[in-house]
């Protein structure tokens, strides 16, 4: 984009096409000021289709207009969700969400490092977010819980505790993910409307929410994961999206319900600002239109035919899906997308322990347990003069006695009460006779005289929250990283600190779910 956004138009391209928006005087008054932080989550259950198009195409307007876009795949969520999918295919599931929605995005345009992505049970089972769970169980009543999730939440017989827990949980998300504004359909109205209620009555700020019309299923009524026949899966190979899109309802003349015209609308339109009518000469030639109210129009007054609108949304939906069809036909996805989705007619007994990193030797990020922690007291080790003890809360019961040569970079006062960063899962080592249950990682200066300065974890972090390199969400920590593999010291070989003072691993950040973690000065760094 050549100029810089007013505010206006900020707004403008915000809520186009949304249904509804809950707090726009708030929404606009922020936009003056700074950037919207906004967050829109899905639940990781069934395999998404071509209608998480819709979403994605939002968050490409949301991202135009300079807001700080988190998505949050909320695995929890999928779970209570009257156990839409069981812990063991949870983290398979979640994966598969991971790549096909980044993929999706890709396909559509947009910049990956723009946005942020987390997981729902990295803050979740916090001990912080647990009590808050509590908290709002104490305040809100069974009527409200279960009204607030009637849209959303699985209707059963003998409805589940679990389903009345799920929008309380969602409202906190907002606050846990620090945003100004929520995005998401309009059946998620009530749960938004929940949210306004009763996070102030924890006290916390009151959000703002977005919501996208219900668009009509491309090839049917609402597109959901569930009714297979209909939907055209992300993956569904060219002969399968004809045919799909052949038996979709889109009857002449008529604009009412009809899920073709929808898809152009808030899929197809908003991306390219444009949409091409291909027809052979003899029905006029190909047409490009450049406002969707004059499609709209020309096809109510039949202008335009549906076998024609068919064969052009046909088109650009290919477009789309190849890049992601391409990225899907790798052996590694294929057997995460079987894994996955296991085809339910060669269904095994599930395996009792799941795998928990797919190959243990593989030299990843996620095996360290990289912590944020807190510095509760810092002294000079009675016998070694360039060595400090200190007691650091890392989120657990008690904290951890941690052993640092940091006495003559460091002023004791510096560390004292500070966040700071720490390696919870080496093995504890002896350093002159006091045992050093973690390390803390520093940025260190490569020339000399050497300046070292702890990492700065992003404000408002709390202790124990986890500390993951961008892209290595997922994945659990060892248990204990054994000295003789090295995984740490493979790892560090590429630890880096960039020219904007953010600690990286091969060029990827290292991330908490508030943001990036950087230090004060040492362009260039290493960390150790």
């Amino acid at each position: 984009m050549g100029h810089e956004l007013t505010a206006e138009e900020k707004y403008h391209l915000i809520t186009r096409n949304l249904q509804e928006v809950l707090g726009e005087d708030k929404l606009k008054a922020i936009l003056k000021e700074r950037e919207l932080k906004i967050y829109w989550g899905t639940a990781t259950t069934g395999k998404p289709h071509i209608a998480y198009f819709v979403p994605m195409s939002k968050i490409a307007d949301f991202l135009k207009a300079g807001c700080e876009v988190t998505i949050l795949f909320a695995d929890l969520h999928a779970y209570l969700d009257n156990m839409k999918a069981p812990w063991e295919l949870l983290e398979l599931r979640t994966q598969y969400y991971e790549n096909v929605i980044k993929a999706m995005l890709e396909s559509i345009g947009v910049p990956l490092e723009k946005l942020t992505f987390i997981r729902g049970t990295n803050y979740q089972l916090s001990k912080e977010y647990t009590l808050d769970v509590y908290r709002l169980s104490s305040v809100v009543t069974q009527h409200d819980a279960k009204k607030a999730g009637a849209e959303v939440v699985k209707q059963v017989e003998h409805p589940l505790l679990s389903g009345l827990l799920y929008p309380g949980l969602q409202a906190l998300d907002e606050e846990y993910l620090k945003v100004d504004a929520q995005f998401g359909g309009v059946d998620q109205r009530k749960i938004f409307t929940f949210a306004e209620k009763y996070l102030p009555s924890l006290g916390y700020a009151k959000r703002i929410h977005l919501m996208n019309p219900m668009v009509p299923g491309l090839t049917g009524s609402k597109m959901s994961s569930s009714e297979e026949e209909s939907k055209i899966d992300l993956l569904d190979r060219k002969e399968d999206v004809k045919k799909k899109l052949k038996k979709a309802f889109c009857e002449p003349g008529n604009v009412e319900n009809n899920g073709v015209l929808s898809f152009i609308k808030h899929v197809l339109f908003p991306l390219r600002s444009e949409f091409v009518i291909l027809r052979d000469e003899k029905w006029g030639g190909n047409k490009t239109y450049t406002d969707y109210g004059d499609l709209e129009k020309e096809f109510a007054d039949q202008t335009v035919h549906p076998g024609d609108l068919k064969n052009s949304v046909e088109v650009s939906l290919n477009k789309l899906l190849e890049p992601i069809r391409q990225k899907f036909n790798t052996p590694e996805m294929k057997k995460l997308t079987s894994c996955a989705y296991p085809d339910p007619s060669k269904a095994k007994p599930a395996a009792k322990n799941p795998p928990k990193n797919s190959d243990p030797e593989e030299v990843v990020p996620s095996r360290v347990d990289f912590r944020i922690g807190k510095v509760l007291s810092v002294e000079k080790h009675p016998d070694a003069d360039t060595l400090y003890v200190e007691k650091i809360d890392v989120g657990e019961p008690e904290p951890r006695t941690v052993v640092s040569g940091l006495v003559q970079f460091v002023k004791q006062e510096e560390l004292q009460d500070r966040l700071v960063v720490v390696v919870c899962n080496m093995r504890p080592q002896k350093m002159r006779g006091i045992e050093s249950q973690a390390m803390l990682l520093c940025a260190a200066s490569t020339g000399e005289p050497c300046q070292i300065e702890p990492l700065d974890p992003p404000s408002g972090s709390c202790p124990g929250e986890r500390v993951f390199v961008e892209g290595y969400e997922s994945g659990q920590a060892d248990e204990e990283l054994k000295p003789k593999k090295k995984v740490f010291e493979k790892l560090q070989a590429d630890f880096l600190i960039s020219e904007e003072l953010v600690a990286q691993w091969k060029g990827k950040a290292f991330m908490t779910k508030l943001g990036k973690l950087t230090c004060k000065t040492l362009k260039g760094g290493t960390i150790r």
